[in-house]
Order: C-alpha cells, then structure tokens, then sequence
C-alpha cells in the first residue's frame, strides 16, 4: 500500500543533558552521549490518512469539507466508514449531498478488501511507546501499541495517571529509544495533569522539559458530552497536523458516571459510551495513535476473594471490554511496589509485571 510522506518533525526535538537531578536514576538511553545526534534528528514517517480535502478536486464545495471536519471527519477514510445517518446529521449535509460526497471519497479510497500481505504491512506500521517500565513493556510486548485502544484500570493510587504522564514523554522519544517521535493529546476529566509531573519526568529522560510540554496539548472536558466534543475537535487536530502519536483520556468514564446515575439511564449511558469508544477506535486506526484510557473500578460483591482484587471490577461493562484491545489491571504490592496484570490482548499471553512509581515516573522496582 502506498503512502504519502509527511514533514519531519524538526519542531519536536527533545535535547538530552547529563546534569541529572539527584535523588534518581536516569533512564539507560540518556547515559549514551551518541544519543545526542539520534535525539535531534527528525523522524521520517509515512503518513497514514488521506485529508478530506482531497474532495474538492472531485467537485465538492469547501464549505462542505469545512462541515465534514467541523464535525470530526477529517480523512476519507473517515467519511467513508460513518454511517449516512451521522453525515445527514451535519448542518448543511442533505441526503444528496452524502451520496456525493461519498461517491467521490471511494474514488479516493484503495480495495474494500486487503490480502493478508497487505494487512501485514499496515501492521508493520505499528507504532509501540515504553510506559517507562521494562519489567511492563515486556508483559505488553514492547509497550502501548498504536492502532488500538489500552485501557488501565485500578483503584486510587496505582500509578494509572502516572503512567499517562510517563507516556506523553516517551511519546516524543525517537522510535530506536521507545518512543513515537511525536506529540502528545491529553483529555483530561478529572482535574489530574500536571505539568510539574512532565517537568521531572522529562529530566529523568535527558529530554528538555519545557520542549515536552509544548508538545502535549490538554483537554479539560467538563462532562461527557464536552468529552466527545474534545475528541471530534482532535480528530481534525490530527488531520491537520501528522505528528501526534498518542492520544491520552483520564479518565474515560468518570463524567459518564456523573452524567447518567442510576439503572433507568444506564442504556443511555453505555449507548453514548459505545458511540465515544467507535470514534476513538477509529481515530486509532485513521492516524496510527496509541490510545489510552484509565478507567476507575467499582465493588463486585460476589467475585471471589482469595486473589488481589478480585472485588474489584471495571467500570463500563461489556461495551467498553469489548472496544478494548489490550486491558492491564492495577493493584498495589508490598511498600512501593506497583503490580501490572495483562487481562486480555491480542497477542500477548496473560502475565504480571512489577514497577514503582518514582520521581522520574513509572520504574522498574
């Protein structure tokens, strides 16, 4: 399949130094000084996506593209998998205008069918960033992969926002060092980022703390329907900028239980939830993004006790358990020790995996 190039990212240039802040222990890759010229090197990568904007060239109007990516779809690829029911939705798209718009678009589109070598390809495209932890990033295969959705689930303090912080860095780390060479979209519900956080992480690495913040953009949603406003409004963020590799929400569904209470608006709620899980899978898919949820956990009286957190569950139930490629339990071990269980993955066996949360984020015990 081929694929267009898009600019390297000269913009995203992580400077590494070695006057460490006491009290931690860097990260292997910043002990390296060769590692210097890799760092400020751009990373040559394939765009992945075709810009809605390629339409107008068939015919169809600007202001019409304009209402497409208005309203989240931004590629062809995008407009071609929604269903005319959503593009009908759009104020100013009639009926005729989507057979239109999406005859033109399949002109634009390759086979409705791959072959298997064709998928293999798109797979080796596959973009894997290092949540900090090597014991983790084993259990996981070589860490969060892009393509799919992750979810991180646990109760309060087992690392499940530290992890995310300790991404948004390893997100601009070059590919060679565990990282996507790009930015990082942050979605946040509950109030949890800080840019502190960034701050020491990014020495931990070597990297310029204030060149990884500007290369995280943040979110604060206010409930869930502003939660899907700020991933359509990103959606046409990624289109218009290729350099984004991971996309963070935490947490995922912390407004949903705010908005909907109680069992008579519980098929609302996971209504609306499945609607936010398939624009999320497919903006993994349109942009190769690493997409990452943290979701909280609820009681579950009548799940057996003998195993560490075994009463405790997911919030979302079978929707968001079915959107998830990859799920990873949180419990905490003994003193500082952290403890990643691998639920449910594609392509990787069930397995544990031990890691503190240190000043430099998430580590290796």
């Amino acid at each position: 399949a081929s694929s267009l190039p898009i600019k390297s990212i000269n913009h995203c240039n992580p400077i590494l130094y070695f006057n460490q802040t006491p009290g931690f222990q860097p990260h292997p890759i910043s002990r390296s000084p060769e590692n210097i010229s890799r760092m400020t090197e751009s990373v040559p990568e394939a765009r992945f996506y075709t810009d809605v904007d390629a339409l107008q060239e068939l015919g169809i109007s600007a202001q019409d593209i304009k209402k497409l990516k208005d309203g989240g779809f931004a590629t062809i690829k995008a407009v071609l998998t929604a269903s005319r029911k959503q593009l009908t939705s759009l104020k100013g798209i009639s009926e005729i205008k989507v057979e239109k718009i999406k005859d033109s678009a399949s002109k634009l589109s390759g086979p409705l069918f791959k072959t298997g070598s064709d998928v293999l390809v798109d797979r080796e495209k596959i973009i894997t960033l290092s949540t900090g932890s090597k014991a983790v990033d084993a259990m996981l295969g070589g860490g969060i992969q892009s393509q799919s959705i992750t979810e991180v689930y646990g109760e309060f303090r087992c690392g499940k926002t530290q992890i995310c912080h300790t991404l948004c860095v390893t997100a601009q780390l070059p590919p060679e060092m565990g990282g996507g060479g790009g930015k990082a979209a942050y979605i946040d519900t509950e109030g949890t980022f800080r840019p502190e956080r960034i701050r020491t992480i990014a020495d931990r690495f070597g990297m310029d703390p204030e060149a990884v913040l500007d290369n995280i953009i943040v979110g604060r949603a206010a409930n869930s329907e502003h939660q899907m406003e700020l991933i359509v409004h990103l959606a046409a963020k990624f289109a218009e900028d290729g350099t984004f590799r991971l996309l963070i929400v935490d947490s995922i569904m912390a407004l949903f239980r705010v908005d909907f209470s109680g069992r008579g608006e519980l098929s609302e709620r996971q209504q609306k939830l499945n609607q936010m899980l398939a624009r999320l899978t497919r903006i993994s898919e349109e942009f190769n993004l690493c997409i990452f949820l943290t979701n909280q956990v609820q009681a579950d009286p009548g799940a057996a006790s003998m195993f560490a957190g075994a009463d405790k569950k997911p919030v979302g139930g079978h929707v968001l358990a079915h959107a998830a490629s990859t799920r990873i339990s949180l419990r905490k071990g003994r003193g500082d020790e952290r403890v990643a269980k691998l639920c449910d993955s594609p392509d990787m066996p069930e397995g544990e995996a031990s890691y503190k949360i240190a000043t430099g984020g998430i580590e290796d015990c």
